[in-house]
């Protein structure tokens, strides 16, 4: 059966929420201006949602060389980099001294996929427990891939291409506390989807796992539409 990408979401700012595209740039950093900021505490440790699960309100938005922060019950700010303004309101929102910097490859190198046939797999065991079923969101992948009849498929594909570029497997996504935070409320909202995963998809160096790692060989342009080929 045809596969392809129904959803492409980049994270400007680590632990924020996402921006929907129609298409991106893949880099061999990968998603262009993917995780490119982060916020840090007074220690300059990064702050997470685990932690921090306001985080996922705070909707960045890139444009003209600028950066512009926006949150409820909050004015948007928008500044050209790092500073006291944007510390100042990332400190306020967040109740706790934060900061504004620049991030560092880390994650961003890694592209971020995940199939909905994983997902409605998933949900079917959540709601086999009586719970109601949870949005892609939570997993806050790059590349959403729609068509594959198997879940997780995208475990076992060495290689694919999207369009003109090629991607490669490099490993399991291992899940942590950030997918119990409802991401359009910034707050931890149950056990799930730990509580279920942790029932059939153990990693063998302990946690959970869901979705994989994909490295950019290729690089090139993805639009929503394309065709996803696995080739190894």
């Amino acid at each position: 059966m045809r596969a392809n990408v129904v959803g492409i979401t980049y994270y400007p700012v680590k632990g924020c929420a996402g921006v929907a595209l129609t298409e991106a740039d893949l880099t061999p950093e990968g998603l262009l201006g993917d995780r490119a900021w982060a916020v840090v505490d007074d220690r300059g440790d990064l702050r997470r949602q685990g932690a921090d699960p306001r985080l996922a309100v705070i909707a960045p938005d890139v444009r003209d060389g600028g950066l512009t922060l926006r949150a409820p019950e909050t004015e948007p700010l928008t500044v050209t980099g790092p500073g006291p303004e944007a510390d100042a309101w990332l400190t306020r929102f967040l109740g706790r001294p934060s900061r504004l910097v620049r991030a560092g490859a880390g994650n961003a190198s890694r592209l971020h996929l995940v199939s909905r046939a994983s997902l409605d797999a998933l949900n079917r065991r959540i709601a086999a427990r009586g719970a109601d079923p949870l949005p892609l969101t939570r997993f806050r992948p790059n590349v959403v891939v729609d068509g594959w009849t198997t879940p997780h498929t995208e475990d076992d594909t060495p290689r694919l291409t999207i369009a003109g570029t090629e991607l490669a497997f490099t490993e399991l996504t291992v899940r942590c506390a950030i997918t119990l935070v409802d991401q359009s409320t910034g707050r931890r909202a149950g056990p799930e989807p730990l509580r279920t995963l942790a029932d059939y998809r153990r990693a063998d160096g302990g946690g959970v796992v869901f979705g994989a790692y994909f490295a950019v060989r290729r690089p090139g342009r993805v639009a929503l539409g394309d065709e996803v080929t696995p080739t190894g």
